[in-house]
């Protein structure tokens, strides 16, 4: 194949810079990133090629224009490995991952450029910068540090070792996660069997089930968390026995795609890299760069919250438990039990059942007139279906995104439906973000893993997939909004503990009054929810909170846990199951109703995300989010000033100046904690 044949290998002729995934086939990925790699460590070459002393001019900027082709080239990939992971990507895939990851140290671990950015950073007060020029210099300088640039060469050459195999052994946990979920869907002969879900949900397992070769069966497919929505509400109790059972067993009952040995060697290796790079644990590494500070910052902050939560959700437990009391064949609360009883409460105490809501959450109509109206009314931006345009998938829809002055923004990529190829749960990423040094404009894109209906059936969202929806979309908006000079602050590119702050904010549009009655209307009779309903969705918004913090907090803590292991305790003989137990005893979460949100055999976010000892910071950005929410409730909600501010001083500043610093010039003033212990139920 010579590079003129390689889609991969030329600007994408398409606006934005949009992909050729129309012309891209695998076999093009892996010439590509070879031919990316070598171009990119030419450019660096050549900036330590310099004679002359260091200046921002010949160190920084060519630096920040370097890569330039291997980004397009990953973030064009990586979209589809995520998202489509056929065996051919995977095959690619794992390939690369030790590739990748060898390239990426030699950059970050080059001597004579770390003592270019060394020397300019020990300038910095006599340099005539630009604020964003000065952290650029900064943020280069301590990143380079923290990758191992100052270890000797004998310490890198360990370094490198242990990334290489690290990236591997990542690869390999997503590989095993996503086949395990695929082989452990739950299948039934019955539609007795689902008594309790909807025709719609009915029809999408009815066709999971067709999909697998298993006609006139049903396949209920698992998510990525513990839980499932189908538990709240099927009444057949060894049905939701066998979906909990198989959702917690995956990557643990032994096989080719049992992740446990694989997790210890990650949590392993981990351990070994924070030893080498002068860190007691892999927890204290990462918190280190974060806006946390310490894992002992994240330990006492997860501790406050978890005493409350844990007995809030203990005196949920007893309300549930009383109300199985009363009926005809009483039985013990167990988890998969949890979610349906806990909605037979909330219909008792509020008279909402949350199930029977999916009929007023139609996709299309939550996407255009809630997510897309609460953007339009908060920050002018308008929003046009482009469906010449081609991305990685059918499913996958590409929309044009323009400011209110109808000047270019970018696009947003939305693909909402799960499949086998896809992992589990929901997230954002950029396939282009935007830069005035490389000219480029931000495409972005959302995932979600909702089950497809059969053709010709609508698309009925759950109250949780609407939230996340939101949620998601509020990441799209970052990437959206960033406005910076140099591509290392683009998009979403800010510290982990702080990334899902605009996301959360986000969420708060879902009931406010005038995007909720433009989007909730009844798929059938297009009456909207009725206004009794959402008073009564308000008043309940604190209630199962017990439950739904104590679950995450198990979570955050798992995480913490094995990754404040030292190196010398990472080598012992470790049970996963023995483990998280003791781990969830030192903190008051073992109860057995609760299970952790994730556990360690199928929790991604930290063992093939980039979350690892970085779970916490759900929580850590809702104090954030919690108190700008609050900002915006006294300032008159949705209005265009508000956007503006808030696009101007956070989102649209990307990560070229330090998060805490741009929320307090949103803000003026320090997040405080006690809107969200308000929230989660947890205040005194």
């Amino acid at each position: 194949m010579t590079d003129a044949e390689n889609p991969l290998l030329a600007p994408s002729d398409l606006p934005y810079g949009l992909p050729r995934y129309d012309l891209i086939r695998p076999e093009h990925y892996l010439p590509a990133f070879e031919r990316a790699f070598a171009e990119h460590l030419q450019e660096i070459a050549a900036i330590t090629r310099v004679r002359s002393m260091p200046t921002f001019e010949n160190t920084m900027v060519p630096l920040e224009a370097a890569g330039g082709l291997l980004d397009r080239v990953a973030r064009t990939f990586y979209t589809v490995s995520s998202a489509d992971a056929t065996p051919a990507i995977q095959e690619i895939e794992e390939t690369l991952a030790p590739l990748m990851s060898a390239h990426e140290d030699a950059i970050r671990l080059d001597a004579q450029l770390y003592w270019r950015i060394r020397t300019l950073h020990e300038q910095l007060d006599g340099l005539d910068l630009s604020p964003e020029q000065r952290y650029l210099v900064e943020r280069h300088h301590r990143e380079m540090t923290h990758a191992g640039a100052a270890l000797d060469e004998d310490q890198k050459r360990t370094l490198v070792d242990l990334n290489q195999r690290l990236a591997s052994l990542t690869t390999t946990f997503e590989k095993h996660l996503l086949a395990d979920t695929n082989e452990l869907a739950v299948v039934f002969d019955s539609v007795d069997e689902l008594s309790g879900l909807s025709e719609a949900e009915l029809s999408a397992a009815a066709q999971a089930a067709a999909d697998r070769g298993l006609e006139g069966r049903y396949a209920v497919t698992l998510t990525l968390f513990t839980g499932h929505p189908h538990l709240a509400s099927l009444t057949d109790r060894e049905s939701r026995r066998r979906i909990m059972d198989a959702s917690r067993a995956r990557g643990s009952r032994g096989g080719a795609n049992d992740n446990r040995e694989t997790l210890l060697e990650i949590v392993r290796l981990r351990a070994q890299r924070a030893r080498l790079l002068g860190y007691a644990t892999h927890a204290e590494y990462v918190t280190s760069d974060q806006t946390a500070g310490s894992p002992e910052a994240v330990h006492a902050m997860l501790r406050r919250l978890a005493v409350p939560a844990a007995a809030n959700a203990r005196r949920e437990q007893e309300a549930l438990q009383r109300l199985i009391d009363e009926q005809p064949e009483p039985f013990t609360l167990e988890a998969h039990d949890w979610a349906f009883v806990t909605e037979k409460v909330r219909t008792a105490t509020y008279d909402i059942d949350t199930a029977s809501l999916r009929p007023w959450f139609e996709a299309g109509s939550v996407l255009q007139d809630g997510v897309f109206h609460a953007a339009t009314q908060l920050y002018g931006i308008t929003f046009t279906e482009r469906t010449e345009l081609p991305a990685y998938h059918p499913d996958a829809r590409v929309f044009e995104v323009r400011n209110a002055d109808g000047s270019a923004l970018g696009l947003y990529v939305l693909d909402l439906y799960t499949r086998d190829t896809k992992r589990g749960g929901a997230w954002m990423n950029s396939i282009v973000t935007q830069s005035e040094l490389r000219g480029t404009a931000p495409v972005v894109v959302n995932n979600l893993n909702v089950p497809k209906p059969a053709p010709g059936q609508p698309t009925l969202l759950t109250l949780d997939e609407v939230t996340t929806l939101f949620h998601e979309f509020g990441h799209a908006l970052h990437g959206l909004f960033a406005t910076v000079t140099y591509p290392h602050f683009g998009g979403t590119a800010v510290f982990r503990d702080f990334v899902e702050f605009p996301s959360q904010v986000n969420e708060m549009w879902i009931f406010w009054p005038d995007v909720l009655a433009n989007y909730a209307k009844h798929i059938d009779t297009g009456e909207p929810l009725p206004a009794d309903v959402v008073d009564r969705l308000r008043d309940s918004e604190t209630f199962n909170q017990g439950f739904a913090t104590s679950e995450y907090l198990a979570a955050a803590w798992l995480d913490q846990a094995w990754h404040s292991l030292t190196a010398e305790e990472a080598e012992a003989d470790i049970d996963v199951a023995a483990f998280e137990a003791s781990a969830l005893a030192d903190i008051g979460l073992d109860n057995p109703a609760v299970p952790p949100r994730y556990s360690s055999t199928y929790f991604a976010h930290v063992f093939s995300g980039g979350y690892s000892a970085g779970y916490y910071s759900y929580i850590w950005s809702e104090v954030l989010d919690a108190d700008a929410v609050e900002w915006f409730r006294e300032n008159g909600g949705l209005e265009r000033a508000n956007g503006d501010r808030f696009r101007a001083r956070l989102l649209g500043v990307g990560g070229s100046k330090d998060p805490l610093e741009a929320y307090r010039d949103f803000r003026g003033r320090d997040a405080e904690i006690d809107p969200l212990l308000k929230r989660r139920g947890l205040a005194a």
